[in-house]
């Protein structure tokens, strides 16, 4: 892995999950580069273990490292005074899927908290829900999902810059915070599909 705070801030967060012992979807994780803008994004999805495949609950994180945000870390890294400190934009959506019923919108909202837990001062505000509709052959609503985003963004002071392992205690209580709100997703009375692995 590269010696850098973006990656140093992935894997803080990776381990944050590994110790909620949540589940990963190695094949919904994704490191891209913008070739155009210079921007670098980490994607990946969480679940609670033993829930099927897709799983019934799951949490899509997205972290975003922007051109600027590399402009200004490499002139701190180069000993220049910091104008704005360095910030990494991030977005966590929870997911209720696999639905064979429109679910009531409020009940999924019910127990979802307005902020999330704290990345170092900062929060994640919570968004309007989003509701996904897929269609049969013949156009009939085959299948339901429900998403509500937590977006911010965490700024990266120079304590953080200097000493990468400040990040492992700032974003150490976002696996415990994901696993609960998971669970209260799954707790919900909804009507469910089987899993894919189930319908052959």
């Amino acid at each position: 892995m590269l010696d850098h705070v973006f990656t140093d801030a992935i894997g803080a967060l990776r381990d944050a999950m590994e110790s909620a012992f949540l589940e990963r979807q190695a094949f919904e994780e994704r490191f891209q580069a913008d070739v155009l803008l210079g921007d670098l994004t980490w994607e990946t999805s969480y679940s609670l273990p033993g829930e099927g495949n897709p799983p019934r609950t799951r949490a899509d994180i997205t972290l975003d490292w922007p051109t600027w945000a590399q402009t200004a870390y490499r002139s701190w890294y180069i000993g220049e005074e910091l104008d704005e400190p360095p910030r990494i934009e991030i977005e966590i959506v929870m997911r209720v899927q696999r639905l064979a019923t429109l679910p009531k919108v409020t009940a999924i909202l019910d127990v979802l908290p307005e902020e999330s837990t704290t990345i170092g001062e900062e929060t994640l505000q919570r968004s309007s829900p989003t509701v996904e509709t897929v269609f049969d052959a013949e156009l009939e609503p085959d299948e339901y999902a429900v998403e509500v985003s937590y977006e911010g963004s965490y700024d990266l002071e120079e304590e953080v810059l200097a000493d990468g392992s400040v990040l492992d205690s700032h974003f150490s209580s976002m696996g415990g915070w994901i696993a609960s709100t998971l669970v209260r997703l799954g707790d919900i009375k909804l009507d469910y599909l089987p899993p894919g692995d189930e319908d052959s």
